[in-house]
């Protein structure tokens, strides 16, 4: 697989929409659906940002192994966060 590949399968997997993805990656969605798609290449940057924010390494986003290997308290961190921020959403949404 491939970074595009790779990309689109973390998201997903997290049950993502390209729109939550991108900004929490600080992009928009139509760069994400292009990195998404293979049709842009990113910069190092912003590889580096997707290992830390899917917890993965660099080897696995870029295709070059099948181990995720990152940090599975990380990988914990990230999702907890996910949670908090969604549940403060509804907590604001509910309140307007």
């Amino acid at each position: 697989m491939e970074f595009s590949d790779n990309l689109a399968l973390l998201r997903k997997e997290r049950g993502l929409s390209q729109r939550q993805a991108a900004s929490d990656l600080g992009i928009s969605q139509a760069l994400l659906s292009h990195y998404e798609k293979g049709l842009r290449e990113p910069r190092l940057e912003f590889v580096v940002k997707c290992c830390d924010y899917y917890g993965v390494t660099a080897d696995f986003i870029l295709g070059r192994t099948s181990e995720r290997g990152g940090d599975s308290s990380l990988k914990a961190l990230c999702g907890r966060i996910r949670e908090l921020s969604d549940f403060a959403n509804e907590l604001l949404r509910s309140n307007e």
